[in-house]
């Protein structure tokens, strides 16, 4: 395969470079992740797509080269439809309360599948925390698939669901700068279509284009800003949830504008053991929930059919949260 027509498109610099058509850019995402492109060259197509952005064309082919590769999971036997979340980023700055949403998700019955990095690379990831939680990652698709069927909760690596994304995303300590990998990362639902996937951006850009993507795509996901990259509501400032299905997109909640009226009481620490013991405090009703967390509940009881009415949905958040949701 002559990888130079590709690269001649995507790396002409920021005002010649081109979107591949759907086509090109799965042929090329397809190659990318069966390993069959040369250091040179794979180095200089993951550089030029960083560089440029990708197009929604482009996502779209990427998605469907996944998608052929993927360790598909069989879907557990409950009426809701599992929350696929995917967990990239880590806690910088504030706790990441992202264990908090799978545990909420979980007592509800709602059944959970989280995937993603074991290693935080410096930053706190949910893994560290949901091990704190007594909750350890699935090694194989085989424990996978016992867990969500006995406990409607499991926690992937990358390796396991798509060792192609795995190897791409490991470029990142060599190149020093993400890669399309960590997009198609986000965008993963290893139930062919069935699941309900939480997608989460960091630029504002982004979101026009994952908005874009999902109606093209027919997808079924929630859409919103993440809290550093992660997709949980931010607890200070609830960011615009958009529910997309089949091509239609609708607005769950508005995000939040204006002054913020009161800071909820959050973890002292972003690190791990004691975001833990704030989450498991929250669990047993000693401390409230945050607003945001409760109407991104709420959103995701709607949203994966565990309610079929979005008012029922509210109520059934807003008994977990303690306290009534507006």
């Amino acid at each position: 395969m002559n990888f130079a027509p590709f690269i001649k498109e995507i790396g002409r610099g920021a005002s010649g470079a081109r979107d591949l058509p759907e086509d090109d850019a799965y042929r090329l995402f397809g190659a990318l992740l069966d390993g069959g492109v040369p250091d040179l060259e794979l180095g200089a197509i993951l550089l030029a797509l960083r560089h440029k952005t990708e197009g929604v064309s482009e996502l779209l082919g990427f998605q469907r080269a996944v998608s052929e590769r993927l360790i598909r999971l069989q879907l557990p036997s409950t009426d809701a439809r599992p929350v696929v979340i995917p967990t990239y980023n880590g806690a910088r700055h504030q706790a990441n309360l992202l264990p908090l949403l799978v545990l909420l998700l979980k007592r509800l019955g709602v059944p959970v599948l989280v995937h993603g990095c074991l290693d935080g690379n410096g930053r706190v990831a949910s893994a560290y925390i949901l091990r704190e939680l007594g909750m350890l990652p699935c090694a194989t698709l085989g424990q996978a698939q016992k867990a969500l069927d006995a406990d409607g909760l499991a926690f992937v690596p990358t390796a396991v669901l798509s060792p192609g994304l795995a190897t791409l995303l490991s470029l990142r300590g060599r190149l020093g700068v993400r890669n399309s990998a960590h997009t198609m990362v986000k965008l993963l639902d290893p139930f062919a279509g069935e699941g309900l996937r939480l997608c989460a951006v960091s630029h504002p850009a982004y979101l026009e284009k994952l908005a874009a993507f999902l109606q093209q795509s027919g997808a079924r996901a929630l859409l919103m800003r993440g809290t550093e990259g992660e997709p949980f509501a931010n607890p200070k400032r609830r960011p615009q949830i958009m529910h997309y299905e089949h091509g239609h997109a609708q607005v769950l909640f508005e995000a939040e504008l204006g002054p913020i009226r009161a800071l909820p009481g959050l973890p002292e620490s972003i690190e791990a053991a004691p975001t833990a013991a704030w989450i498991r405090r929250v669990m047993a009703g000693e401390l409230p929930l945050p607003h945001p967390l409760a109407n991104q509940l709420a959103c995701c009881l709607y949203a994966s059919g565990y309610t079929q009415d979005m008012n029922q949905a509210k109520a059934i958040a807003a008994v977990e949260a303690g306290s009534l949701i507006a």
